[in-house]
């Protein structure tokens, strides 16, 4: 009889312990997956910038928000600091000068255009624009990233002939 309580007795013991131990790893686990949550919101926080902040804040628009490893690049046209617009009537200038500030943007975030995985073109002049479009090979030299080309009736000032924005994913 004595043999049987001193099993029960060890028996108990060992059922305690392992249930003990199971609820601290439990809480363990809770505790780890509360941390990487905090990790995740974190990282998923938006960042913006604002290349030109008075003109993007009379516009009312960021020129990019980044979210974890992907950013989303505004449309760039052709314009100086103060939101004038420039290379008025050559699309082709145009165009290098929307590239121009695009690559300040993705620099700001440590990327090139290898980064970029969506590009929309949007222009008044389709015509003109298939005519200069080899420009991008200077700017894509690894492969072209995925997008569209619209031709549109208008952009935001009657100057602008072309509008670049950009989808980008920046690995880490």
């Amino acid at each position: 009889m004595k043999k049987l309580t001193n099993r029960l007795t060890l028996l108990a013991i060992l059922f305690a312990f392992a249930f003990g131990f199971q609820s601290c790893e439990q809480k363990q686990k809770e505790e780890t997956k509360e941390v990487e949550k905090e990790i995740i919101i974190e990282s998923e926080k938006p960042e913006y910038f604002l290349l030109r902040p008075e003109v993007e804040k009379a516009y009312g628009y960021s020129h990019a928000v980044k979210i974890g490893n992907d950013i989303k690049i505004s449309g760039a046209v052709s314009m100086d600091n103060e939101g004038n617009p420039t290379a008025v009537g050559d699309i082709e200038q145009q165009m290098k000068n929307c590239y121009a500030d695009l690559e300040k943007i993705l620099k700001h975030f440590g990327c090139t255009f290898d980064d970029v995985v969506k590009e929309d073109i949007f222009t008044t002049d389709m015509a003109q624009m298939l005519e200069k479009s080899a420009y991008r090979a200077e700017i894509y030299k690894n492969g072209f990233p995925t997008g569209s080309w619209l031709e549109v009736k208008g952009l935001a000032l009657p100057e602008f002939m072309i509008e670049i924005e950009l989808e980008v994913h920046k690995s880490e």
